[in-house]
């Protein structure tokens, strides 16, 4: 009943900014939102999201589960160096990787460099639940494999893989959703999506009734994602029936293969964080107007990290019970719930942060522009993020165990305590690091809801880069990453120690 009521309680949550668009869209009438619905803009509007979404996440795809493989059953050197590297990406915020490669050439703009920025910035989303997966997975199933006469790529293929199959499928669910709402990056280069066309109608236009439909298109899209998503996976969950292999993974040698691999993550590492980074030290070398105030910044340092870290454990609170219902409890209300839990990741910053606050303005005052609405609305926001990395840890906690433990004598508590904890640490550090890490660089929601005067890094950059004042953005765009990368190197060290751990295969 816990359980359920957890799940519940997650899903009423999700279900307020959609409530929200419903309302708005109702009470303006729907011959003008179908009106809206009809325009030739956005047909061109849902070409440009869906052939950009489709390509994005196979890319993200490819490079999460090649690099997240190399690092988990490779004999690639510096394991801890590149695994900390690959994360790092989440704690630059896209419109900084967008500025960033703009201000290299110019002409950046169009389809390619929305690309390029949302594939450099989205592929951890992929590559951190797969690894994840990977640390879970029973090594004597690939031992098996190999002894049987497979080879490596057969190993991969029909055992590996299969063993992270819901990570993959989760990872890029969530690149998907998020391709879905990005704004700031594609402002920056300059290509048309749903999201830069919500924005438009709320700030400038001023239109709530067209900013609603777009929005209820794009909740459509994430719809029609979570169903393709879920009957890719099927029924089917990947549980042990037993505590798995007591010993690490072995490891596959390279070869001459080594250095191309080693090549190829330099290229990776170098294109999504040499550049955005490179542009903060110009900003900070060249430009005459940097200005650091200690206390100012201090104190959005401070600010930044106490939203976020309350917002990551909320979320990852409220994923424990979404992902154990799904996985133990199997129905359509429970399945219901887990697909709701994602969609969040397909809104705007800015329509959740309207649903909190319509919804305070009327029945909850005195949450208005509170800190705790700004948390809840990172945790809504993020959410999606919080399951993806809890899902994997979930499905290989096999009941069995636990039912074990209660036969044996165990309370509940105990139970949960002893057996089931130990299995979820991996993804509970995955949930909240991801959680954590995004929630320190949204920007939209947090200048909708902020309590009055306060400021987060993420405010207090877009506000220096919106008078151009790029040199004195710089500190704030620089510490949002030393931020984002103190869970991104905890967790990528806890997971490159368990990877160092494997023998020499």
């Amino acid at each position: 009943m816990l359980t359920l009521g957890g799940a519940l309680l997650a899903g009423v949550l999700v279900l307020v900014p959609l409530v929200f668009l419903v309302v708005e869209a109702q009470g303006t009438g729907w011959s003008t939102v179908s009106r809206v619905l009809l325009r030739h803009e956005t047909v061109v509007l849902l070409a440009n999201t869906v052939k950009l979404a489709l390509l994005c996440t196979a890319l993200c795809a490819l490079i999460g589960v090649a690099s997240a493989w190399l690092i988990a059953r490779s004999t690639l050197p510096w394991l801890s160096v590149w695994g900390f590297l690959l994360v790092l990406p989440l704690g630059i915020p896209d419109f900084v990787i967008g500025f960033g490669w703009v201000s290299l050439d110019h002409s950046l703009h169009g389809y390619l460099a929305a690309v390029l920025i949302m594939t450099l910035s989205l592929y951890p989303l992929v590559y951190l639940p797969v690894l994840a997966g990977l640390m879970n997975a029973d090594p004597a199933l690939e031992e098996v494999a190999r002894s049987l006469g497979m080879g490596p790529w057969k190993v991969f293929w029909r055992v590996t893989l299969r063993q992270v199959w819901p990570a993959v499928l989760g990872g890029c669910l969530l690149v998907t959703l998020g391709l879905l709402a990005e704004y700031g990056a594609y402002e920056i280069v300059q290509y048309q999506t749903f999201t830069v066309a919500i924005f438009t109608e709320f700030k400038l236009g001023f239109d709530t009734a067209a900013a609603c439909a777009l929005s209820l298109v794009l909740v459509a899209l994430s719809i029609a994602v979570l169903v393709g998503e879920l009957s890719l996976s099927g029924r089917g969950r990947q549980t042990r029936v037993g505590p798995g292999s007591p010993h690490p993974p072995s490891k596959v040698h390279l070869g001459r293969v080594t250095l191309p691999a080693l090549a190829t993550l330099a290229v990776l590492c170098a294109l999504a964080l040499g550049v955005p980074v490179g542009s903060l030290v110009y900003w900070l070398i060249h430009s005459g107007s940097t200005t650091l105030p200690s206390a100012s910044i201090l104190t959005d340092v401070l600010h930044t990290g106490e939203f976020s870290g309350a917002a990551g454990a909320l979320a990852t609170a409220l994923a424990i019970p979404v992902t154990f219902a799904a996985a133990r409890h199997r129905n359509r209300l429970t399945i219901l719930i887990e697909r709701l839990a994602y969609l969040p990741q397909a809104l705007p910053g800015l329509v959740v942060a309207l649903g909190l606050v319509s919804f305070s303005v009327r029945y909850a005052l005195q949450l208005y522009q509170s800190t705790l609405e700004l948390i809840i609305a990172y945790a809504v926001l993020f959410l999606p993020l919080a399951v993806v990395g809890m899902r994997t840890a979930v499905a290989h906690a096999t009941p069995q165990l636990e039912d074990a433990a209660r036969a044996l004598g165990q309370r509940p508590v105990m139970v949960w305590l002893r057996v089931t904890l130990p299995l979820l640490v991996p993804g509970l550090g995955a949930a909240f690091a991801l959680v954590f890490i995004s929630s320190a660089t949204e920007l939209t929601a947090t200048l909708l809801l902020r309590p009055t005067g306060v400021d987060t890094l993420a405010t207090q950059f877009w506000t220096y880069t919106s008078n151009f004042s790029y040199g004195a953005a710089a500190p704030y765009a620089a510490l949002m990453v030393a931020v984002s990368a103190v869970p991104a190197y905890l967790l990528s060290r806890r997971l490159a120690t368990v990877s160092d751990g494997g023998n020499q295969a």
